[in-house]
């Protein structure tokens, strides 16, 4: 589903380069994590994956289902069913929750060439994905992650994944902030979303999140580049050991 061949990109405002010839291929079905020590270049990976202007991408290329998207905006990835799940989601007052989870379910619809919800239908699925989530409905009406805590941003996040359906899941550090309740909730709200025809990309610093989203791909990514894949087994000998150690191999 996803392939990143030789990707290379910088920060378009002063040319900072952070991935440096990137490969990576996640299946359908997949769950791959990306784990690696601060500024190796995840957060980065992520956004580029998403479209984010302020990064560009300087050479290589990146493949959705056999197709490249480094032409396409970042509206345009979501509706082919592209997602990113925020580190740090960004707060848009005046915009309540549910309007804005409405517009975002329609937009999604209208790309498939499908009628919008009527009202009791969007209702319906909001209610069931949110008892899900043991979200408030309540919070719903607030201004979108305006007060919110961090449990609840994340929370609100999983929701839209799991009402917009996403083919491909892009989880940027989805475990900052979190405490091991709101980690177990958000955790499970993952899991109820794997799909043969669905793949995950999560990014984390740490293994903890991996015992709840037990992944099938462990990728280390140091100085924008992979430099050793396996399976869940290798997160935990990097709980164990650190990355010294695997650095040290690829120096």
């Amino acid at each position: 589903m996803l392939e990143i061949r030789n990707l290379h990109a910088r920060i378009a405002e002063d040319g900072t380069e952070i991935i440096r010839g990137l490969n990576l291929t996640v299946n359908k079905g997949e769950v791959a994590a990306i784990m690696g020590p601060n500024g190796s270049g995840k957060s980065t990976l992520s956004y580029v994956l998403a479209g984010r202007e302020d990064y560009e991408v300087t050479e290589g290329d990146i493949l959705y289902d056999g197709e490249s998207i480094l032409d396409l905006d970042p509206a345009e990835r979501a509706a082919k069913g592209i997602f990113l799940a925020f580190q740090y989601p960004m707060e848009i007052p005046g915009v309540a929750t549910m309007e804005f989870l409405k517009v975002a379910m329609n937009a999604q619809r209208k790309a498939r060439g499908e009628e919008p919800l009527s009202i009791p239908d969007f209702l319906k699925r909001v209610k069931a994905a949110s008892g899900d989530l043991s979200m408030d409905m309540a919070m719903l009406k607030r201004p979108l992650n305006v007060g919110f805590s961090g449990g609840e941003k994340k929370r609100a996040e999983i929701l839209q994944m799991k009402l917009l359906e996403p083919k491909l899941c892009v989880l940027d550090e989805t475990d900052s902030g979190l405490d091991i309740d709101a980690l177990k909730i958000v955790a499970d709200g993952v899991n109820a979303l794997r799909s043969p025809d669905r793949a995950m990309v999560v990014i984390t610093h740490y293994q903890r999140l991996l015992e709840y989203i037990v992944p099938d791909s462990v990728h280390v990514l140091y100085r924008g580049q992979v430099i050793k894949s396996g399976d869940k087994n290798l997160a935990l000998e990097l709980e164990e050991n650190g990355y010294a150690g695997i650095i040290g191999e690829a120096a």
